[in-house]
């Protein structure tokens, strides 16, 4: 089955207590067992190009895969240190995440995923992150 549906997404971060909430549309299909959600970052300033992030949610864990003026992977498992990348005009990194905490919730194409990580960069903490997640189908009008 690869049904394509239009559906919204919620993502609220938390990190060193700022708050970050994006509403954005989305696309999402399920491939296999997996959940697949894909949506196009704002861009962060005038000059920036566009970045296309790729979510694939499955029952233990999930991965987010960002292609355009940012590359990226991360991985999310519970319990695991994961390897991944950064790469950017500017810069570029080897990063890893240790998941402390994976919650999901999915049915069909909408449900909810959250998730708490530290963050290491070229091997050094970089910091800890809580990250939640909402997909909700698109109403049809």
């Amino acid at each position: 089955m690869n049904d394509r549906k239009q559906v919204s997404i919620r993502l609220h971060s938390l990190h060193e207590g700022e708050n970050t909430v994006q509403e954005l549309p989305a696309e999402a299909f399920i491939k296999g067992s997996a959940l697949y959600v894909r949506y196009t970052e704002p861009a962060l300033g005038p000059h920036q190009g566009e970045t296309r992030a790729m979510l694939k949610l499955t029952e233990d864990g999930l991965k987010l895969i960002r292609h355009g003026e940012v590359e990226s992977e991360q991985s999310f498992q519970l319990g695991q240190r994961l390897p991944g990348y950064y790469r950017s005009p500017f810069t570029s990194f080897n990063l890893s995440t240790h998941t402390q905490r994976l919650e999901l919730a999915l049915e069909g194409m909408s449900g909810r995923a959250a998730w708490a990580y530290d963050l290491y960069v070229s091997g050094e903490f970089s910091g800890h992150f809580s990250i939640s997640l909402t997909i909700q189908e698109a109403q049809e009008s």
